[in-house]
């Protein structure tokens, strides 16, 4: 297979994108990609990540799907443009099939639900097209995954009880219950 990528070590251009809102996942995903050898700059929003790319195009890019000010399937769009063989991922906590589908259309390499680690993020970067990536060796359990959504929403509500059980079509005193609960394993 001559047309396979290279393999990362034998690569000269190691630069890695990360556009996400999220600061804190943000710089702990950045340290553990620059621990992996990547050379990583961040962009917080959807201006500064195709700034980046208009400046500087990547030769990879993690990209969250939703971003403060539009969608990130726009940068993906624009680092396809500048650069058509990076290889992009899109992260988002709002996964879908439709999405996933328009992401790998716009020319994501690989369409990831937060929260995904490094070790799955690198994984999604280094695979060789149409190869499955292998299943988490201790995935979160379904409690887990549930409660995890149900913080994320509340956090997005501005931890309002009654606006978040709205918008997750629940009874306020049982998400009262949830959220007085510790995270489930």
């Amino acid at each position: 297979m001559a047309d396979a990528p290279a393999a990362f070590e034998d690569r000269a251009d190691k630069s890695l994108l990360i556009v996400d809102d999220d600061r804190p996942f943000s710089t702990r995903l950045a340290r553990a990609m620059e621990g992996r050898g990547y050379q990583v700059r961040v962009a917080e929003s959807v201006a500064d990540g195709i700034a980046a790319i208009e400046n500087e195009p990547p030769a990879f890019a993690v990209i969250d799907m939703r971003l403060g000010d539009g969608n990130g399937l726009d940068v993906i769009e624009r680092l396809k443009n500048r650069r058509p063989e990076a290889r992009g991922v899109i992260l988002t906590g709002y996964g879908n099939i439709a999405t996933a589908v328009t992401a790998v259309k716009m020319g994501a390499f690989d369409y990831l639900a937060k929260p995904a680690d490094a070790d799955e993020i690198h994984a999604a970067l280094m695979a060789q097209p149409g190869e499955r990536a292998l299943p988490p060796e201790n995935p979160m359990s379904a409690d887990r995954v549930r409660w995890e959504h149900i913080q994320r929403v509340y956090e997005l509500c501005g931890r309002n009880v009654s606006e978040t059980a709205r918008r997750l079509n629940m009874h306020r005193r049982t998400l009262q219950r949830i959220l007085a609960k510790r995270a489930p394993r």
